[in-house]
């Protein structure tokens, strides 16, 4: 007569339910992702930022436009002297490429002269003119003579 089986066991259980899963699998049935549109959209992944080995330029550019490159000189013709005396603002020819707050900085920096307010023109010749107005309390005048124009 042969031994009795115990069907009962854990170990008996463990056995026939690792059976059924080779037999069957355990992955179930798989819902698949409905999709709305006809177009695919990549997912959005992490992005991480650039970490080079070795910097791509030795050394870093160096502006072209510096005070002396921005304001080229002074202009003192009859009607720039009229704006000298009569508005409180002197004229200067400037580089094409400088904007109004290059051309105050180095109006500053060259001649020591807070700007109120400046305007520019680009002139036929394709030189740009610089009208920079100055305060109240400061004579264009004096200025004009300081720098060596008058």
């Amino acid at each position: 007569m042969p031994p009795a089986t115990k069907t009962g066991t854990p170990a008996v259980k463990k056995a026939a339910a690792a059976k059924k899963a080779a037999l069957k699998g355990t992955g179930g049935k798989v819902s698949r992702k409905v999709r709305t549109s006809t177009t695919f959209r990549l997912p959005k992944t992490l992005k991480l930022a650039r970490s080079p080995k070795y910097p791509r330029r030795s050394v870093p550019r160096v502006s072209a436009l510096d005070a002396h490159a921005v304001v080229k000189f002074p202009l003192n013709t009859e009607s720039a002297m009229k704006k000298i005396e009569d508005h409180n603002t002197l004229v200067f020819v400037c580089d094409v490429r400088s904007n109004k707050r290059q051309i105050k900085d180095a109006i500053k920096k060259l001649y020591d002269i807070d700007a109120v307010k400046i305007n520019t023109l680009v002139r036929p010749d394709g030189k740009k003119k610089a009208y920079v107005k100055l305060d109240a309390d400061v004579e264009a005048l004096e200025v004009a003579n300081r720098i060596g124009f008058i």
